[in-house]
């Protein structure tokens, strides 16, 4: 069926028709025409964020805890450059997302027109790929293949140039169904290489799962059979920042998180293993430390969707191209097939290693006297919350880091963190995203002072809309991070690290009429928690903590899994995994 109507109204149709339930945008004079058609209709629902780098945060948040695509809606030149490190942040991890963009009328185009800018040129590398839309008749079919190449193979955002004459002219709309797409990637894995790895899968001595987002990527049935595979081999598991929640935190084969922050055990059961089988992960530098030093002693299995990914920075012997959930499926039923074997000895002998490394107690730590360390903030968070349903945004920094190391995610899609770009800023409008999405849901926001102040202009947006987001700031007065690679790499030389002129979070969250709350002791942090828990609205909670703290395991920049630094309990400062003290 087709139908006459303006280019501005087929957005809105194609929006209705995709399934969009929520649009976050903000106004100028080249999508007006747009959000008149937005204004005369009710089945979508439009967000008036403060910014439009929050737009595409919150579009994110949004795609992130529902597995759908995020829509974000801006205006030309400041709009759509304002709208660039998010549709960078959601490139880099992987976010579905529709980002609409206006663009002066087509005869200006080239022009230096008023608030015109090349935006298909400049945002070019950081979308999977867009359009520059001259033809009203070509709107609706480059609508419908946007949201189809967003969410098909490896996720990641489109953006759509509508110059404001094609918003104004009438051209005929194509139903969704009509959409030809030349874009189908390969889902279904090589079943011979699926067998390969079950065979190595059979033999291994030392096998480990190194999972990433691309897991939840795939949908909860991905989850549900990497769960299946690691019940039937007992092999152990872990995962990067991003893939958290794909295995559950409590499971008994969870080894931690790995990489830069990871745990004692995954990072020497990566090093030290003999069978490493990625699963939805692409071998980033957070990752893999010093490359010619990654798991050198194994053989490598790569499972993922992007070709681009498989053999970039890690060769591979046995790459398998394909959609997780279809790979793993495949891979259970070979090995069931099989007669579930593995090398029970071998594996015995391996989580006794492993069991060795986990005695370590990495993560451990001392709360004494009333200055509140910042792990045990985040572990009273997490034992105060974890029975709510829950979902938890971060800013980027140290207390990411502490976020990822303390709380335990169960289920896929309950966390959202800024992974590859790691983008200061990310958390406010992700946590508005996430409420949007799921409004009778306990939203948390972990984040550093610093970071938070980033897009804290957000918190009108969750007045407005009634978003009770709880912001959960750690704040001990520093940039956390960049400090702490200050005191290690650069001799203790503190240049700008640090604010002489941070707000009173407590006014801040009274001015915006939310509710604020301040706590600097350690023995009244559980009942301010509850106290932010309780509110039936949106909190700031300013907990002062620690100033110098620093985030344990970690391995240096340039170093192995196997050179990591362990937080020293008594001085409070660090050793090597070989046990040497840093001075």
């Amino acid at each position: 069926m087709t139908r006459q109507m303006t280019g501005a109204k087929m957005v809105v149709q194609a929006l209705i028709d995709q399934g969009v339930e929520v649009v976050f945008g903000y106004p100028g004079g080249a999508v007006l025409p747009i959000y008149d058609e937005i204004f005369q209709q009710n089945h979508i629902k439009h967000v008036l964020v403060r910014h439009e780098q929050g737009a595409v945060h919150a579009a994110e948040g949004y795609a992130r805890s529902t597995g759908k695509p995020g829509v974000a809606l801006v205006t030309s030149g400041p709009g759509a450059t304002n709208a660039v490190t998010g549709l960078t942040d959601a490139l880099m991890d992987s976010i579905p997302l529709v980002v609409l963009t206006g663009q002066v009328p087509t005869f200006m185009i080239g022009s230096d027109a008023f608030q015109e800018a090349d935006t298909v040129g400049i945002t070019r590398p950081c979308t999977k790929h867009n359009w520059l839309v001259k033809d009203t008749d070509k709107l609706a079919p480059t609508l419908h293949e946007a949201f189809h190449i967003a969410t098909s193979g490896r996720p990641g955002p489109v953006l759509i140039d509508i110059p404001k004459d094609i918003q104004f002219a009438n051209g005929t709309y194509a139903d969704k169904a009509k959409r030809r797409s030349h874009y189908s990637p390969q889902v279904k894995g090589d079943i011979e290489t699926i067998q390969e790895l079950a065979r190595a899968m059979e033999t291994a001595k030392r096998p480990i799962f190194y999972t990433g987002g691309g897991v939840i990527n795939s949908g909860p049935g991905a989850s549900q059979l990497l769960r299946e595979l690691v019940e039937a081999t007992g092999f152990p598991i872990t995962s990067t920042l991003m893939g958290l929640g794909c295995y559950p935190a409590s499971g008994d084969k969870w080894l931690g998180m790995l990489g830069m922050h990871g745990t004692y055990e995954a990072n020497l059961a990566m090093h030290d293993c003999d069978l490493m089988i990625n699963v939805g992960a692409r071998f980033d530098d957070r990752i893999t430390g010093r490359v010619d030093a990654f798991s050198p002693k194994s053989k490598k299995a790569h499972i993922d969707i992007d070709a681009s990914s498989i053999n970039k920075v890690i060769r591979v012997d046995m790459p398998i191209l394909g959609d997780v959930a279809h790979v793993l499926e495949d891979l259970l039923k070979v090995w069931k097939a099989n007669g579930r074997k593995t090398d029970k000895d071998g594996l015995s002998k391996w989580w006794k290693k492993i069991e060795g490394w986990r005695a370590e107690d990495c993560l451990g730590f001392e709360q004494t006297g009333p200055v509140i360390r910042p792990q045990h903030a985040i572990s009273r968070l997490e034992a105060l919350t974890k029975d709510h349903d829950r979902y938890i945004t971060t800013e980027v920094g140290q207390h990411q880091m502490w976020a990822a190391q303390y709380m335990g995610f169960e289920a896929p899609n309950r966390w959202m963190t800024s992974g590859g770009l790691g983008t200061m800023g990310y958390g406010v409008p992700a946590s508005i995203g996430v409420q949007m999405a799921h409004p009778d849901a306990l939203v948390i926001n972990v984040a550093g002072e610093a970071s938070w102040m980033m897009n804290m202009q957000e918190m009108g947006t969750a007045m407005q809309y009634r978003l009770p987001v709880k912001q959960f700031i750690l704040n001990n007065e520093r940039l956390g991070m960049v400090r702490q690679w200050q005191e290690l790499l650069h001799g203790e030389r503190y240049s700008s690290s640090w604010s002489e002129a941070l707000p009173d979070f407590v006014k801040l969250a009274e001015a915006f009429g939310a509710k604020g709350i301040k706590v600097d002791d350690a023995a009244d942090l559980d009942e301010a928690i509850a106290e932010m828990i309780a509110y039936d609205g949106p909190v700031i909670l300013d907990c002062l903590v620690e100033k110098h703290e620093n985030c344990f395991p970690m391995i240096p920049s340039g170093k192995g899994h196997n050179e990591m630094l362990l937080a020293n309990a008594k001085t409070q400062g660090a050793i090597t995994a070989t046990g040497a003290v840093l001075v």
